[in-house]
């Protein structure tokens, strides 16, 4: 086939993750593909510093956000920016992942050149569109658009099928947060356990990780989430809570004023990606409403909490290795006590991560193959 020119768009450090495993693999093909890397910047620092774990830096950087800017704004400024993108280099595909507004936007800008739209992590449903919110209607109307929709699982597929998406634009390929996962060496493990020493944070078998951004999880229903965290924090004194703080004021203000005096609290920059994973994968116990957690936590045999109403990984839940909380004060307190009350040992978890085996790049790239053989 004729040399294809691949647009990656992406903008969270979420996004970075799950599609650097694909990026990698069709870079080692450059006779079929030159892939191009654009950063939105929706999370800037964290989406640079991610890349640059991955060996990898983006060819385009739009710096679309601004302080206090309404979803309108933020949407016009990156379709826009995006649409410069379009004029200044020929596109044969674009490759989005998940449903923040950075991929909502990739997806149109693509759509209006006509331009085909391949979906990493497609089909996942919460069918709640104010939970995730804005995400639910996001990944939705991605699905509208998308040429090639690669379903993490089964689940998944039958859901981009129940809304009349062709089966033959459909791939169940695992999720590629696990093939990032299996990018770890032990020289990059070891590295992020310098980090925790350096900063005099013990890591031993009573850590306790807590992550809380979601923009539905703000206003009443973090003070919740805090109120049950200042609770378990008094309780299990013996137990280091461990917080990546989101840089959004609406949450690290917060977080700051209730939890920022306690001895076995603490509050931490966001976190490069492998100092993160070492944190999940010593944890004793996880408390988050990040999507991403949800599916890597399982590899590490970790139980996790998850602070939403309505989840669009339904898998872990039914797989027993993830439980909805919601912002509930006592369901938080009483399942985090139930297992903060015994050994670490005790609690993990058995069953098989639902989400992959880490050989999802591999399939996606065998797929867009197949689609250009075409």
């Amino acid at each position: 086939m004729n040399k294809k020119n691949i647009l990656f768009v992406f903008g969270t450090r979420p996004e970075v993750i799950k599609l650097a495993p694909v990026i990698l693999e069709l870079k080692k093909y450059p006779e079929n593909y030159r892939v191009i890397i654009c950063n939105t910047e929706q999370q800037k620092e964290l989406s640079n510093q991610t890349l640059a774990y991955f060996g990898l830096q983006a060819d385009i950087n739009l710096d679309c956000m601004r302080e206090n800017q309404t979803l309108s704004e933020v949407q016009a400024r990156i379709l826009t920016s995006l649409d410069k993108v379009y004029t200044d280099n020929k596109i044969d595909a674009t490759i989005v992942q998940g449903d923040t507004m950075t991929v909502l936007c990739g997806a149109l800008a693509s759509f209006y050149r006509k331009i085909p739209v391949f979906h990493v992590e497609a089909g996942l449903r919460s069918y709640d569109i104010f939970e995730p919110f804005p995400e639910e209607v996001m990944r939705q109307m991605t699905s509208r658009v998308a040429d090639l929709h690669f379903a993490p699982t089964e689940k998944n597929k039958n859901a981009l099928l129940k809304e009349d998406i062709a089966e033959s634009k459909v791939f169940v390929t695992g999720n590629t947060v696990i093939d990032a996962l299996f990018c770890l060496s032990d020289s990059t493990i070891n590295q992020a356990k310098s980090y925790f020493v350096d900063n005099n944070i013990e890591i031993d078998d009573k850590l306790v990780l807590i992550t809380v951004h979601r923009r539905e999880n703000h206003g009443e229903r973090i003070d919740r989430i805090l109120d049950a965290i200042e609770c378990l924090v008094k309780t299990y004194t013996d137990h280091k809570f461990v917080i990546p703080v989101h840089p959004n004021p609406n949450v690290k203000c917060k977080v700051h004023s209730r939890l920022g005096e306690y001895d076995n609290v603490h509050l931490l920059k966001p976190l490069d990606y492998p100092y993160l994973v070492y944190l999940m994968k010593n944890a004793k116990l996880i408390l988050t409403d990040s999507g991403g957690i949800q599916e890597e936590a399982p590899t590490f045999g970790c139980p996790t909490l998850v602070m939403r109403y309505e989840t669009e990984r339904q898998e872990g839940v039914d797989a027993g290795v993830s439980v909805l909380v919601g912002a509930d004060y006592d369901k938080i307190v009483s399942l985090s006590s139930e297992i903060l009350s015994k050994s670490r040992e005790e609690t993990r978890l058995k069953a098989q991560n639902p989400y992959g085996v880490g050989d999802s790049a591999h399939t996606i790239k065998n797929i867009i193959d197949g689609y250009f053989a075409k």
